[in-house]
């Protein structure tokens, strides 16, 4: 290496790391411990952007670690392939979404290699291929069949940009996740996961997850929303109809002045039927239904209702009581109706202020009075003791809620029960790149799963894409028209097709057997590398794909294909790339292309500035300077070495017989301080920040000796102490920037691969410090540092304390009473 040219020695590296297989890992070495490193695979959208970068920046540097410090590791890289933007493609641009997601790919597995990230290719996946979406069809069969996919009608959040679908998680602000457009209410018939079935033991399971940011784990234990309470039965006078409500403060039943229904309440229609006031309930319910879920449900909204001229029957008092239809209430919280109890709910409160609804307080304060209907400015929503409640009054909150879900029990009108705001995922999209649902919908049998030895069911090649509603797959009768697998006769298949977030449940499965045409995967061949070591990826992903991935691991063992709960035993959640305020994206216009900066300064520069800018897991400002600062330290650093290796001993050289001392000793000091302090924050910490800076204190300390050795002889093992340094600077960088740390290695004289080499271990004794900081007080105040030989006697640490200047001005005229030595640290001098 002479100089610096990034162009040159990556390509060339590059290319030796493939031929040397070096990335590759081939079955399970017993002598050595695994390590599963794994960041959340791309969606082929076109290019890499910096936040991709940074992203495998950081995946790269913590697997090349582990393998230095001998341990076999796993790591590999796929594409999220199946999703709209290839639809939107081949609508705007008639270009295939085949087609278009295949060319995409090639662009960004080029980008990645070029990159110098060190796969595995051989274990590369692609959703979008028949071979792996055969066995999404496969799995959804085998949960048809244990009743965990199920097909029926419902309320579902529509998007009329995307025309499609969206589950609950995936509407964010009342906004569709996707495109931002906002989202109505529909009823549809559609495709159902029961995740909620597991909604407790992913909440359990939380405790447990300790590694995972607590962010991530808040997000997913309020998204699961558990609430204890019970459920109570209010009759519908003059009717059979029972409304069912969810409360978690059944003591307040007694102060329920009205019941308030969602617009999408299945009931409503029968409870309006032949009232008078059915033309001005269908007037509100049409106006609502129109309305962005946004604006219906955001906090700061009026609270609106109207009146159905219906009466519900209060079940513990037989008071008459009025059912109205409200914009606040959500038909996916609880049942869908609430009993309203406005003494004791800030929103019942207003509603009932707002149309001069009854106000009946059944709680009081603990030490307070009853409070005032008339004169309340606000509901009280504490814990008290029950009044106007029969024979529950004088009963403590907790009490009363017993004694009345014993009541409701024993007189067989309600029941405790525990709900959950997580609700069944709804999988159906109304799009055609997306794995096609197997079922077969015959006249006579019903839905008929697709028999196994008829997977895949392709996606049809010849299609045309309008962009108007309904699924694409509808409008293909090649694709619809079939045969019933049950009876023969003629059936009709399913035009739906699965959510993405299928797709990304299980693909770290499928690395460890991604060739395997009889079954997902081989749990034998998998076993030893589960649960995922260390998963990365963005936070924004925490209540879509990571709970829906650890539900799809709880429902694969109890199909008995795996022996695990959870798949991930450490998640780490990188921070945005920012530029000018804002996280890079092509509509702001602020996006910084990789491939240009890659040509520039090279692969190692990029990837050292994302390492180096800012902790992994904070917000990365972009800087253009900072990566010129990057590329200036990697210019010289080779410069350096170019200038002293052949001043130097050939490797292998044995230390100086006679040790080293002065310069010398003080940089090996240096250089094991550095790679104990690297070890420690590339490890459990990941400041990976911490450990460029910490490389680049090691050559600010060691470049200046060079001169010392460069021509001239040396007695104190300098020089010696140089190829340490500069040999370990190869082995701490090499996470960082591979392919010039490869390059160092070689030019010293070493046989490649520095990629393959054992990470260097500090030794203590070479650590410590000939002197050590001693304080010195007086009288408990801080009045000096003193730099004294590690050991120093109380004696001498007093004399030179002495010696200070302004520790002598405070000693001055006084006698000194006592004195405090700790050894090595402190001196503190009392005097009067």
């Amino acid at each position: 290496m002479s100089g610096y040219d990034p162009k040159a020695i990556e390509a060339r590296w590059q290319s030796r790391w493939n031929e040397a297989g070096l990335f590759r890992t081939d079955g399970v070495d017993p002598s050595r411990k695994q390590y599963y490193c794994l960041e959340m695979l791309p969606y082929p959208s076109g290019k890499l952007h910096m936040g991709h970068v940074r992203n495998y920046a950081i995946g790269d540097a913590i697997a090349r670690f582990h393998r230095m410090q001998g341990e076999q590791v796993l790591h590999v890289i796929g594409w999220d392939s199946f999703g709209l933007p290839a639809e939107n493609a081949a609508i705007q641009k008639g270009e295939a979404p085949r087609r278009w997601t295949l060319d995409n790919i090639a662009t960004m597995r080029t980008q990645l290699q070029r990159l110098g990230l060190g796969y595995d290719w051989n274990r590369e996946i692609a959703t979008c291929l028949p071979e792996y979406y055969r066995w999404n069809q496969w799995f959804f069969l085998r949960m048809l069949e244990k009743g965990v996919a199920y097909r029926t009608n419902r309320p579902l959040n529509w998007c009329d940009s995307c025309n499609t679908v969206l589950a609950n998680e995936q509407v964010v602000s009342g906004r569709c996740w996707r495109c931002d457009s906002p989202v109505a209410r529909r009823q549809f018939e559609q495709w159902f996961l029961r995740i909620t079935d597991y909604a407790q033991e992913l909440l359990d399971n939380l405790d447990r997850l300790e590694p995972w940011p607590e962010k991530v784990r808040t997000m997913q234990k309020n998204w699961i929303g558990r609430s204890e309470g019970a459920e109570l039965l209010f009759d519908v006078d003059g009717s059979d109809l029972k409304i069912k409500v969810f409360t978690t403060r059944i003591d307040t039943t007694y102060g329920a002045t009205y019941l308030a229904l969602a617009a999408e309440h299945p009931d409503i229609q029968e409870l309006i039927r032949d009232v008078p006031e059915r033309d001005a309930v269908q007037a509100f319910l049409d106006e609502q239904l129109a309305h962005n879920l946004e604006d219906r449900f955001a906090d700061a909204a009026e609270k609106l209702g109207v009146f159905t001229g219906r009466y519900a029957v209060n079940p513990f008092s037989g008071e008459r009581v009025p059912i109205w239809i409200a914009n606040f209430v959500l038909t996916d919280v609880g049942t869908g109706a609430i009993m309203s109890v406005p003494a004791h709910d800030e929103r019942d409160f207003a509603f009932a202020r707002k149309y001069g609804l009854t106000i009946r307080p059944v709680v009081k304060p603990v030490d307070g009075a009853v409070p005032d209907p008339e004169t309340m400015t606000g509901a009280f929503s504490g814990y008290g003791t029950s009044c106007a409640s029969a024979g529950f009054d004088g009963l403590a909150t907790e009490e009363a809620k017993e004694a009345m879900g014993n009541h409701a029990e024993q007189n067989r009108f309600g029941k405790r029960t525990v709900t959950y705001r997580l609700k069944d995922w709804g999988i159906s999209r109304q799009r055609y790149w997306g794995t096609p649902i197997p079922v077969i919908h015959c006249p006579d049998c019903g839905p008929v799963g697709v028999p196994d030895d008829q997977l895949p069911v392709l996606l049809p090649e010849e299609i045309e894409f309008t962009g108007e509603g309904g699924s694409p797959l509808a409008r293909v009768p090649s694709f619809v028209e079939t045969t019933c697998p049950t009876c023969k006769g003629p059936a009709r298949r399913d035009t739906d097709t699965m959510d993405t977030f299928v797709d990304s449940c299980w693909y770290y499965f499928r690395y460890l057997d991604p060739k395997n045409s009889d079954q997902p995967f081989d749990w034998k061949k998998a076993r030893s590398w589960f649960p995922v070591d260390l998963y990365i990826g963005g936070v924004e992903h925490a209540t879509m794909h990571l709970i829906y991935t650890r539900f799809w691991t709880m429902m694969m063992r109890d199909l008995g294909l795996v022996d695990i709960d959870e798949p991930v035993n450490r998640l780490f959640t990188q921070g945005m790339v920012n530029k000018d305020g804002f996280k890079m994206s092509k509509s702001k216009g602020n996006v910084v292309d990789p491939d240009d900066l890659v040509a520039r300064y090279g692969a190692d520069t990029i990837r050292l500035f994302s390492l180096f800018a800012a902790p992994p897991d904070r917000g990365l400002d972009w800087n253009e300077a900072g990566v010129e600062g990057c590329y200036r330290f990697l210019v010289r650093l080779a410069r350096t070495v170019d200038n002293v290796v052949s001043s130097l001993p050939g490797p292998g050289t044995p230390e100086p017989a006679g040790g080293c001392s002065g310069d010398a000793l003080a940089l090996r000091r240096k250089t094991h301080q550095t790679i104990a302090r690297v070890t420690f924050n590339l490890g459990p910490r990941m400041h990976l920040n911490t450990v460029v800076s910490a490389v680049m204190e090691l050559i600010n300390t060691a470049a200046p000796l060079t001169e010392q050795v460069v021509g001239h002889d040396d007695d104190s093992g300098l020089a010696w102490a140089l190829r340490e340094c500069f040999e370990s600077v190869s082995l701490l960088l090499t996470p960082f920037a591979p392919h010039f740390a490869e390059d160092i290695w070689e030019r010293l004289g070493n046989a490649p691969f520095v990629s393959d080499s054992t990470w260097p271990v500090a030794r203590e004794d070479l650590m410590e410090e000939d002197e050590v900081t001693v304080v010195v007080q007086v009288n408990g105040k801080l009045r000096a540092r003193m730099f004294l030989p590690r050991g120093v006697d109380r004696d001498t640490a007093l004399s030179k304390a002495r010696e200070d200047e302004a520790v002598a001005r405070h000693l001055d005229g006084k006698q000194v009473r006592k004195v405090i030595f700790v050894p090595d640290k402190l001196l503190n001098l009392v005097v009067g």
